[in-house]
């Protein structure tokens, strides 16, 4: 396609055929972004030629067997990257609230498995015409361009963002199941557990993990770390919880997640005396287009109230010097 001089283009381009040059600039091929698009290879090309019409420039150039963006369709693709996704859950919030009632939240894996999914039945009951959509990923959204109502998460307080409430904190604990604990001589001291597998967190690079690995445990109690009978390597603490379950070891486990098996007898802390505070805290965070919504007011309001369960189990207690708008902004 050739481009002569030409005035400065000022009228603004149509929208239309920017979804297929974000598909072909992904991919770098006309004929993977034809199948996602479900069209054919030369609808796709057009479309493209007709945006570079538009444009004024070349936004690609072609090569025998490969495409490679110019530097003026890399400068495109940052900005229909950053719109596309906001246009997309816009819409996909208009069509929501013109149909169902629903609340979407996103947690780390470990959390919905542990301490909300085994909650969740209640509320479900007690408002059966409001529909839960949890995103179960460790990694974090942005709550101000996705269609994620709530976020329940994970970290010190210095960072999470203004308005996030506290729900409690937490300590970790030696735990295992009560039929191993009893086929074995009594766990009197630390240095007993060198008589098991001890259960550990398999992926140590994010920095909150640190704290939840047996080399700080013993370095608390002061300890040099033990050599067990066998080292037993998860990577998410519901795997970790279902081992040690199971009988196969001692977990460092973080408190509320594994309160409820406390409570129902299915683990036992097996040395009480040597539990290890935590910096750490799960929060929850509110998206900042949906605190109107009478269904996120009721789920946020029931999820408070879970929290004040959850913080009578494991002895953990609000920050009264906390400012009150920080613990109750959510559901009041």
């Amino acid at each position: 396609m050739q481009h002569s001089p030409s005035p400065l283009r000022t009228r603004p381009i149509g929208a239309g055929h920017l979804r297929a040059f974000e598909v072909v600039a992904r991919h770098l091929n006309f004929r993977a972004a034809a199948e996602e698009m479900a069209l054919t290879q030369p609808a796709v090309s057009r479309q493209i030629q007709a945006l570079e019409e538009e444009v004024g420039v070349r936004l690609f150039l072609r090569h025998t067997r490969a495409v490679e963006l110019t530097s003026a369709g890399a400068q495109l693709l940052l900005a229909v990257q950053q719109a596309l996704p906001r246009i997309d859950a816009t819409i996909r919030q208009i069509r929501q609230s013109a149909s169902r009632r629903s609340v979407a939240l996103t947690t780390f894996a470990s959390f919905a498995s542990m301490w909300l999914i085994p909650r969740l039945e209640a509320f479900q009951r007690d408002h059966p015409d409001i529909d839960i959509r949890i995103d179960a990923s460790d990694a974090v959204i942005d709550l101000e361009v996705s269609d994620i109502d709530l976020a329940l998460r994970y970290g010190r307080a210095e960072h999470m963002p203004e308005g996030a409430v506290r729900l409690f904190g937490e300590h970790l604990m030696p735990v295992a199941s009560p039929w191993l604990i009893k086929s074995s001589p009594p766990i009197e001291k630390p240095e007993d557990l060198a008589r098991f597998t001890l259960i550990e967190v398999g992926d140590a690079h994010p920095s909150y993990v640190e704290w939840l690995v047996w080399r700080r445990w013993f370095e608390t109690n002061g300890l040099a770390r033990i050599q067990p009978r066998r080292w037993l390597y998860f990577n998410y603490d519901y795997q970790m919880a279902q081992a040690a379950l199971t009988g196969q070891g001692v977990v460092l486990a973080r408190s509320p997640l594994i309160a409820e098996s406390l409570a129902n007898g299915d683990l036992v802390e097996v040395l009480p005396r040597q539990r290890m505070d935590s910096p750490m805290a799960y929060w929850l965070v509110s998206g900042p287009r949906h605190a109107d919504r009478p269904e996120l007011q009721a789920f946020g309001a029931w999820l408070l109230q879970q929290a004040v369960a959850t913080r009578a189990v494991i002895g953990d207690a609000v920050d009264d010097d906390a400012p009150v708008a920080r613990r109750q902004s959510v559901g009041e």
